[in-house]
């Protein structure tokens, strides 16, 4: 039987602190499925097809090196019940400092309430990848910054391209 990890999260945009994650997660399962949230209440940068074909972009070469399944989905409603329908066992979740701990802990514990057959497990980032959060590359990059340390080459090209826009 094949192990099914799914990731979830916005991805907007992907930054390394993710495929550190998504890195962890190629190591847990055969099968991976990164889960692109769809919150009709947010405006993210990027739409979710683009946030798709830069997960799948940027996670496809992580894939083939750790020898695993790979998909990229997107979803709304409950991620439970996404990871339900991909038949996972394993739920994902990346952490960068305590604060993430704290939040997660508490998101895992609901989450096992609704689905007691998901096992969450907690990757953390590599160090020096820690203080990237995405809200902090987009407001970087939309005010012209530089955030090539923090996001893949094609996402660097994307973010130049929208931010520019903007």
């Amino acid at each position: 039987m094949t192990r099914t990890a799914f990731y979830a999260g916005s991805f907007d945009p992907v930054t390394f602190g993710h495929l550190d994650v998504l890195a962890g997660a190629f190591a847990l399962a055969e099968r991976v499925v990164a889960a692109v949230g769809v919150h009709p209440g947010k405006a993210p940068l990027f739409s979710a097809e683009e946030r798709v074909a830069m997960l799948r972009e940027a996670g496809e070469p992580l894939a083939k090196a750790a020898g695993a399944g790979f998909e990229v989905v997107t979803f709304d409603g409950l991620a439970v019940e996404a990871a339900r329908r991909t038949g996972a066992s394993i739920l994902v979740r990346g952490l960068r400092d305590g604060t993430d701990l704290d939040y997660e802990l508490q998101m895992a514990g609901m989450n096992a309430a609704m689905a007691p057959e998901l096992a969450t497990v907690f990757v953390p980032a590599a160090p020096r990848h820690r203080p990237i959060a995405a809200t902090l590359v987009r407001q970087i990059a939309t005010m012209g910054g530089d955030v090539s340390a923090f996001v893949p080459q094609a996402v660097l090209a994307r973010l130049a391209t929208r931010a520019g826009r903007r």
